[in-house]
């Protein structure tokens, strides 16, 4: 039954965001600072685990193809789809869902307890409007270039790996990136980067603008939050890759 309850506050939680709007510049300026904290501020933690994950991806990849009727140019083409097709989407989604959700949940959470909520209520202002609304458009805005980035630069990473171990040359690396390349699979990916930027923002959101009580309660709000976005991430990869993915 909590289930439930928690399921509608969400919903009238979504609702209300698009109900008496005030002045769009208001929401403009908050958009591009959310856009500032929340997307530029994870640039640098999405660049560093992509990097390596292609690295990692292209040594473990060369160590379990030892036959040699398969081509060496083969260890690209697996890096290049893992990368695509999982690990730049739903790797760095989890990840976000842990610096970006806690940021969202715990910055909410802090307001609603020390009564800034309702202040702005009083003042007649929407909160879920100003507040949560902004958040949730700078991450559909911003994670999925922050997907399309990390995309890049696992590949560079398993490139890069792939000469500095020794396994393949630029060129042979290059050749395998480029050879049966289905562009759907960075629709898929897309796909994906929209469905998470969501789940990761708007879930935070609603603990932390419906969280009672003091700093314990924040800090378990933002804990939950997190928890919560990370398994309903996971369920929306099940869900999508057995949906788009024949």
């Amino acid at each position: 039954m909590p289930f439930f309850q928690h399921f509608g506050a969400f919903l009238l939680m979504l609702r209300g965001m698009f109900t008496k709007l005030e002045n769009p510049r208001m929401y403009w300026k908050e958009l591009m600072h959310q856009c500032n904290e929340l997307g530029i501020g994870s640039l640098g933690i999405v660049a560093i685990i992509s990097v390596f994950i292609g690295a990692v991806s292209t040594v473990q990849t060369a160590y379990q193809l030892v036959s040699p009727l398969v081509p060496i140019s083969t260890i690209a083409q697996i890096v290049r789809d893992t990368v695509i097709l999982e690990f730049a989407p739903t790797l760095s989604c989890i990840v976000l869902a842990g610096v970006i959700g806690s940021k969202i949940a715990s910055e909410l959470g802090n307001m609603r307890v020390s009564e800034q909520i309702d202040a702005l209520e009083t003042m007649g202002i929407n909160t879920r409007a100003y507040l949560i609304m902004p958040k949730i458009l700078a991450c559909l805005i911003m994670i999925p270039l922050l997907v399309v980035i990390s995309m890049v630069l696992g590949m560079w990473g398993g490139r890069f790996a792939g000469q500095a171990a020794g396994i393949m040359s630029y060129e042979v690396f290059d050749r395998g990136l480029l050879k049966e390349f289905i562009p759907f699979n960075v629709t898929f990916a897309l796909t994906k980067a929209y469905t998470f930027a969501f789940i990761i923002s708007a879930i935070p959101a609603y603990y932390g603008y419906h969280v009672k009580g003091g700093a314990l309660e924040i800090g378990q709000s933002s804990t939950r939050a997190v928890v919560t976005s990370c398994i309903t991430v996971l369920l929306a990869d099940y869900i999508l890759a057995a949906l788009l993915l024949d």
